[in-house]
């Protein structure tokens, strides 16, 4: 797709889109222990935990996942999350 931009306009430059920094591995660690805090023995919606946390879905539900794979946390049915015993 390039060659053919250059093809069309030989002096024009692509723009690539700006990519932003990832999070860092404070603010990843932050947004655990905020998970792991408002959950508990008793199951939660998982829609109303990303609400409580304002935060957005894209970046909550990736922490979710790695928390459920590390054992830390349990999906229930219906949506609902817990924090593992």
């Amino acid at each position: 797709m390039i060659e053919a931009i250059k093809a069309i306009a030989p002096h024009a430059e692509p723009e690539l889109p700006l990519r932003k920094p990832e999070r860092t591995l404070r603010d990843t660690n932050k947004l655990h222990q905020e998970i792991l805090n408002r959950l508990g023995p008793s199951p939660v919606a998982e829609d109303q935990l990303i609400c409580d946390l304002k935060t957005p879905v894209k970046g909550v539900a990736p922490i979710l996942v790695e928390l459920e794979m590390t054992g830390q946390v349990i999906r229930q049915p219906g949506g609902l999350l817990s924090k593992a015993g």
